[in-house]
Formats: C-alpha cells, sequence, structure tokens
C-alpha cells in the first residue's frame, strides 16, 4: 500500500552539522511540542548508539505514554539524513508499521534550507486514513519545530549574517542579496 506522505521546508541560519549535532543530543527531544491531540515528546534516549550513527536507535517516550524507536539509516551531516520510526505502541501500531523521515539541507550564503520529507506506511486502508488525518497534525507539529530550531544561534551563521548586511549596505550586486544560492 503507498504511504501518506508530505513535505515541510525552511530556510534556518543553522548550519547542517549544527542541526545534525542537535538530532543526536536526545535531551533536546522533548522540545517536540506535537500539535492538538499529537503528542510531544517527554524523553528520548539511545538504546544503541553506534559510532558510525548509522544503526543507532533511540527510545521514545511521548507526553501521552506512548512510545516508538527511531533508527538512524542515513548519516551524511552535509547533504541528507534519515530516520525509521518503528515499534509503536497502541493505538499507532495498529494503523502504521513504520514512518520514513529523510532531511535534506542545501547551504546557501546565509541560510541552510532544510526539507524534511516523511512517509507514513500504513498497514491497512482504515490505516491509510487515519495516518492521511494524523499527517495534518505532525505537519503541523513539524513546521513548529522547524521555526524552533531557525531561533537557535549558530556562530557560524550570526557571522555571515553579519558580513552579509555590511555588503548589502555598500553594493547593489544582485548575488550579495542574502538569498539561497
Amino acid at each position: 500500500m503507498t504511504p501518506v506522505t508530505f513535505q515541510c521546508q525552511a530556510d534556518l541560519e543553522v548550519s547542517p552539522q549544527t542541526i545534525a549535532a542537535q538530532i543526536l543530543e536526545v535531551a533536546n527531544w522533548s522540545s517536540f511540542q506535537g500539535y492538538g491531540v499529537l503528542p510531544g515528546v517527554r524523553e528520548a534516549v539511545f538504546e544503541t548508539r553506534t559510532d558510525a550513527v548509522i544503526g543507532s536507535r533511540i527510545r521514545v517516550v511521548n507526553t501521552d505514554g506512548s512510545t516508538h524507536v527511531e533508527e538512524i539509516t542515513v548519516w551524511d551531516p552535509e547533504y541528507r539524513l534519515a530516520l525509521r520510526m518503528a515499534d509503536f505502541s497502541r493505538p499507532l501500531s495498529g494503523l502504521a508499521t513504520h514512518f520514513d523521515e529523510l532531511w535534506e539541507f542545501e547551504r546557501g550564503a546565509t541560510a541552510t534550507r532544510v526539507t524534511r520529507t516523511f512517509a507514513l506506511h500504513p498497514r491497512s486502508y482504515i490505516g491509510k486514513v487515519a495516518l492521511w488525518a494524523i499527517s495534518f497534525l505532525l505537519r503541523k507539529a513539524i513546521n513548529r519545530q522547524l521555526e524552533h530550531m531557525g531561533s537557535l544561534a549558530d556562530p557560524e551563521f550570526a557571522e555571515t549574517r553579519w558580513s552579509n548586511s555590511s555588503r548589502r549596505a555598500d553594493s547593489n550586486s544582485p548575488q550579495e542579496n542574502g538569498s539561497l544560492t
């Protein structure tokens, strides 16, 4: 059965490496607040942590007591990383086999374009209908999380932002307009 898919995108003044490092800091995962009836994260801990990062597994306990495991399946912090969410507790385990999440990074002069693509894999047609509804809440929660991530200071981009704003004030050159290249 085809998955329910959606994508969220934001331009963040944070480097791809900083984003990747935040993902490995499981103490930060509780900043995911959920949306509406979709629970946030109460706690995340490594079940398995590998040297290569790929294959690392993170057990998540949500604010409603539900649980799942996220496994890192791709780790290329400069360009992309991916996680597979599975081992859901009820009621989600009856609706979905797993969720795949792909993070893609496109670095620009003053920001990183972050694209997060989700594929929610249903167990049945009824599961697909439920996942379609859940995807609306998850999209809202992901957009809120991206907004929060954009508020985090990254010294590398703070310096770039200051340098570019100074150049823009002194130049009319279109390549220095601060947009993604």
